[in-house]
């Protein structure tokens, strides 16, 4: 399957999984968003089960980049776990982790769960808003000698991020990518769900306020 062909099966099946909502929303920049992207609303077997296969499909082509995958508390967790599932189930068994919260003070202690945190890893989570997800999970896995591989999220809204209330020049993807220096996959993103609202009749009346936002904030 194409990467092009998975966005946009991705995008119809969050929309018809009401993970993907239409209206007006503020985003935590208090940007008014055409649009939400909420991906705790994959919240049984089947969807659970999409979402990773669209997470596996993205990342098949790099599948030989990373060795381990990591899950950040706590979205991450489901998602490391589910995308392990299916890359086995597909032929390639990588080993995941993911940490706590809180460290843990009995039993094996500690604040990280699974494999031990080796080699190239692989980063997965929902989206990236500030980064601090991914900074903070880098910090912990260098901590354990191991070595960042690259950053996988479902979507990628592709606009400028804030700070203090004013809008940078560059997306929090770019900022990972360049000041972090790891690629990001991204199994969809904004440009993806625009072409998805223009092909589809009974959502297209969504399309101009998201080419609007986009104009206005996008990357």
């Amino acid at each position: 399957m194409s990467p092009d062909q998975n966005a946009q099966d991705f995008v119809a099946f969050a929309v018809q999984a009401g993970v993907l909502r239409f209206g007006e929303f503020k985003t935590k920049a208090g940007r008014m968003s055409p649009y939400f992207f909420n991906a705790g609303l994959f919240d049984d077997g089947a969807t659970m089960g999409r979402l990773a296969s669209a997470y596996a499909q993205r990342l098949l082509p790099h599948v030989g980049e990373f060795d381990l995958i990591f899950g950040p508390a706590y979205k991450g967790i489901t998602l490391a776990a589910t995308l392990a599932v299916e890359l086995a189930r597909l032929g390639h068994n990588k080993p995941f982790a993911y940490n706590r919260k809180e460290a843990k003070d009995h039993g094996e202690g500690g604040s990280l769960v699974g494999a031990p945190l080796q080699g190239r890893v692989l980063i997965v989570d929902d989206v990236i808003s500030a980064g601090t997800s991914v900074r903070e999970s880098i910090q912990l896995i260098r901590a354990a000698g191991a070595t960042p591989a690259g950053v996988a999220i479902a979507l990628d809204r592709q606009e400028k991020a804030a700070e203090n209330g004013q809008d940078l020049p560059y997306s929090a993807v770019q900022w990972v990518q360049r000041e972090l220096g790891l690629p990001v996959w991204a199994i969809a993103g904004l440009g993806d769900l625009l072409g998805f609202l223009q092909g589809d009749a009974g959502l297209a009346e969504h399309a101009p306020r998201v080419q609007a936002y986009r104009d206005r904030y996008g990357v």
